[in-house]
């Protein structure tokens, strides 16, 4: 990966479902090592955004552009480059049918090539990482929230992804669960993670976020360091949002 290449540049995006126009006009990009925090309300279009940039979602025009190669180009091999794009939901996606372990290597066989014991040496190096290495023959079923969390977080890094994205990856989580992702999310920021998060946790924002980005109404209001747009916004929808967050 050449360093000098932004791993994620968002283009002139604009994303409609029907004639609902839910993304109008994105332009940013988010540089290797940094950690991009993403916030505002529910349907300002933040998760929509994150589904654009490995193409789960297709954008209606622009470009999403990673590492360099544009996703939307019809030449493009988007499985391969999906492959170094780490992704972690807000509902884990395990299969609940493997065990924890098997849910590491199953992706790692078929799509890396790796040997079985190539796949399980390097599973069990990333559960080890988030802590879950003691759970290596349960099944999700058996797991709380946030240690299926964690498994997935471990899944997405077992195939050396260059950058992570998370979509509200604590949202589904019990309150006293939240701290344990978090704790895990922060120790890949530290090790230099280029991660985009979707989040509405904005003490996390603060303290791990190299920016924070403001959505809402489908285009970016506000972008700049974490102090700047979370203890001084300029954006008066910013504030806003902010005030009713921060009341709650």
């Amino acid at each position: 990966m050449d360093k000098n290449v932004p791993p994620i540049q968002v283009l002139e995006l604009h994303k409609y479902f029907g004639d609902l126009e839910v993304l109008r006009g994105i332009d940013f990009q988010i540089n290797t090592g940094e950690v991009v925090c993403v916030i505002g309300p529910s349907g300002s279009g933040k998760s929509t955004l994150l589904r654009c940039v490995n193409l789960l979602e297709w954008p209606t025009s622009g470009k999403v552009l990673i590492e360099g190669i544009d996703m939307t180009d019809p030449e493009t091999e988007i499985d391969e480059v999906r492959s170094r794009i780490g992704m972690v939901f807000q509902q884990f996606n395990l299969f609940p049918h493997l065990t924890v372990l098997s849910n590491l290597t199953i992706a790692q066989r078929k799509v890396l090539g790796r040997s079985e014991e190539e796949a399980n040496d390097k599973a069990r190096k990333m559960l080890d990482r988030v802590g879950m290495l003691d759970k290596v023959d349960e099944y999700p079923i058996n797991l709380s929230g946030g240690q299926m969390q964690r498994v997935a977080i471990a899944r997405s890094l077992s195939m050396d992804p260059d950058m992570m994205l998370f979509d509200e990856p604590t949202s589904a989580l019990d309150p006293e669960l939240v701290g344990e992702v978090l704790d895990v999310m922060r120790s890949l920021a530290q090790e230099g993670m280029t991660m985009m998060v979707v989040t509405h946790e904005i003490g996390f924002a603060r303290q791990v976020g190299d920016r924070v980005v403001f959505m809402d109404e489908g285009i970016v209001q506000e972008d700049g360091p974490p102090d700047e747009v979370l203890l001084n916004p300029q954006n008066e929808r910013t504030k806003k949002f902010l005030e009713a967050v921060l009341q709650q």
